[in-house]
């Protein structure tokens, strides 16, 4: 270990290979003292001053190369860690070379605009323009779906923005985390602008309650945001919460796009993506044809070791999420659902699982799953499916198949969600776009632009030239 990491005072914390259910790697719990030093050290480095735009710009720019350099060790982190297949975590690789290489580009555009405050009365001979500065310590707490990509969506356009953060990754990943904090490290990240601490416990909580934290950057449970909401006060939070995302299948669909696509928003990461389609709702006159095809899609892909080259679907994060997830299949079966796809789970593995005849008094109808599990809903008209996504608390993403315009149109404006998409899935993100929910999803918005803009603040300058 060189002199830039210490290891942990606290707990050992065992990291276990999701699909072998075996330790393969440890890390150490921050001590309540580390986590106050790193504290320190990021409100000192912000204090004396944050390098320029430029080169924040470069040293992002340097950490995307060597992730892409390092693909096969981050893609390997992350099958035993995440238990994602190797498709998987190609893709969370690539996606987090962009959200980097973005962040750069919007380190150096970062800008405030002319205020025309000549344009008001008696105020000729003033000229004014507003600056975009940063607000200091990002607390930056990530989940362990997206162990790669979120924690960049998070840490990245932070220091773009000039801000020092300190990184709290899901003790269930937290190796992917730290070959990233590495890669930033390796690429010039100056001292203090970037911590990454196993806290826990008395750790997080004084983190959270130290009011030199200037922003929580928060992506998990909506149980645990409005906890975050609570301690955070008055000082700027963006929050990514819980989903149950819906994607409509109207009967005008193009089914040979639209199903392909559902698979892969429904069973990526083994359904484990707060996008991932759970409700399928499917217009009742081609429900029949749907349900067939899907079937068959569904019980056809290749699931288990996430080693397997064939491998589509691994586990889950640990066997007692894939028993939550097999109770809740069970249970909705012997209150009448049928079951088109799955079966038995094995150790942390969920069989892609396929559901019809489901209602919401079902917990697979209700509650968000966060497994491979998707349930069909027939509706009837559009106005019942859309009644139907806005009856839940959250608001993540949606998506609708159809090809009538005024279909589609009217789904973008009346669903209550931070994106519609059409002709996609829920799940249908490109890592520039706005990201973010409303209601219990919670609010603020990734996107490396959308971000730094939440991670400063608006300061005014006017100039008297008379």
């Amino acid at each position: 270990m060189d002199g830039r990491w210490q290891a942990g005072e606290g707990e050992r914390i065992a990291v276990l290979d999701k699909y072998r259910l075996e330790p393969f790697a440890t890390v150490r719990a921050a001590s309540v003292e580390q986590a106050e030093r790193a504290l320190d050290s990021a409100h000192a480095a912000f204090r004396q001053g944050a390098p320029t735009p430029y080169e924040r710009g470069a040293v992002l720019e340097r950490a995307a190369r060597l992730v892409e350099e390092r693909a096969d060790d981050f893609v390997r982190t992350m099958q035993r860690e995440a238990g994602f297949t190797a498709a998987d975590g190609r893709g969370e690789v690539a996606r987090a070379v962009e959200t980097l290489r973005l962040s750069a580009e919007e380190a150096r555009r970062l800008v405030g605009e002319v205020v025309p405050i000549a344009g008001a009365p008696k105020q000729a001979g003033r000229m004014a323009f507003t600056l975009r500065v940063p607000l200091g310590v990002v607390l930056a707490i990530t989940p362990f779906n997206s162990p790669l990509n979120t924690v960049a969506h998070k840490v990245a356009p932070a220091f773009a923005a000039g801000n020092a953060v300190i990184l709290k990754p899901s003790t269930n990943t937290p190796v992917t985390a730290y070959r990233l904090a590495a890669a930033l490290v390796d690429a010039g990240m100056p001292a203090g602008f970037l911590s990454l601490v196993n806290a826990r416990g008395a750790a997080l909580q004084g983190l959270m309650d130290d009011t030199r934290v200037r922003f929580f950057a928060f992506t998990g449970s909506t149980e645990v945001g409005r906890g975050i909401q609570r301690v955070a006060g008055l000082r700027r939070t963006q929050m990514e919460l819980g989903s149950i995302a819906h994607t409509i299948v109207c009967d005008d669909a193009d089914l040979d796009r639209a199903l392909p696509k559902i698979v892969a928003a429904g069973y990526r990461k083994a359904g484990q993506v707060c996008t991932s389609v759970q409700l399928l709702l499917v217009q009742d006159t081609v429900m029949d044809v749907v349900a067939e095809r899907l079937a068959a899609l569904v019980a056809a892909l290749p699931h288990g070791d996430p080693f397997a080259p064939d491998t589509v679907v691994g586990p889950v994060i640990s066997e007692r999420e894939a028993a939550r997830i097999d109770a809740w299949v069970e249970e909705a079966v012997r209150q009448g659902a049928t079951r088109l796809a799955g079966g038995p789970r094995r150790g942390a593995v969920v069989p892609p699982t396929l559901l019809a005849g489901v209602d919401t008094s079902m917990r697979v109808g209700c509650c968000e799953i966060f497994g491979p599990v998707v349930c069909l809903v027939p509706f009837t008209t559009l106005d019942e499916a859309i009644e139907r996504v806005n009856a839940t608390p959250f608001g993540l993403a949606a998506g609708i198949f159809t090809n009538r315009l005024l279909d589609a149109l009217k789904a973008a404006e009346r669903i209550e969600a931070g994106g519609v998409h059409i002709n996609e899935t829920s799940s249908a993100r490109v890592d520039l776009m706005p990201y973010g929910g409303s209601k219990d999803s919670g609010f603020g918005r990734e996107g490396p632009r959308y971000a730094i803009h939440e991670m400063t603040e608006e300061r005014v300058v006017s100039i008297s030239t008379l």
